[in-house]
């Protein structure tokens, strides 16, 4: 059986517990300050940046890597609380960022731009973001 060796081991644990923690701490901020949750917070991003403040289903379902029932379950919470709506259209169904949405989405957005600076790259080297921001591109996208 092959198996990792001392270096492999301690490079997959310092991965694990950077990305967790790191993406864990800019959570707490972001819903700290307005509410929003992790989920939430993906998704009416998603909405404004993708489509314009509507997307078919299954293109928010893919542009977030889950299962339709698993966003299917996110959406029914955020349309009880008002951040969206959902409507039939053409054999599938849009969702669209509400005026609620909109606001929370846009009072969250310098929050997660502060976390992120306070959690992640301003914690890095400012020589090595480049350099970090390559290799963790290749890990995702090997060319």
């Amino acid at each position: 059986m092959d198996l990792l060796t001392a270096e492999e081991t301690r490079l997959w644990h310092a991965w694990k517990r950077a990305s967790e923690t790191v993406r864990a701490r800019i959570a707490e901020d972001i819903n700290a300050a307005t509410g929003l949750s992790d989920p939430d917070f993906g998704i009416l991003t998603r909405l404004i940046d993708l489509g314009g403040g509507t997307l078919r289903q299954n293109e928010l379902a893919a542009s977030m890597g889950w299962h339709r029932s698993r966003l299917s379950h996110q959406l029914t919470r955020m349309e009880q609380r008002g951040l969206l709506t959902r409507s039939p259209a053409g054999g599938g169904v849009n969702v669209t960022i509400s005026q609620r949405g909109q606001g929370v989405t846009a009072a969250a957005r310098p929050v997660h731009a502060a976390a992120v600076r306070r959690h992640l790259s301003g914690m890095l080297p400012p020589g090595d973001i480049h350099k970090i921001t390559a290799i963790l591109e290749n890990l995702y996208d090997p060319a």
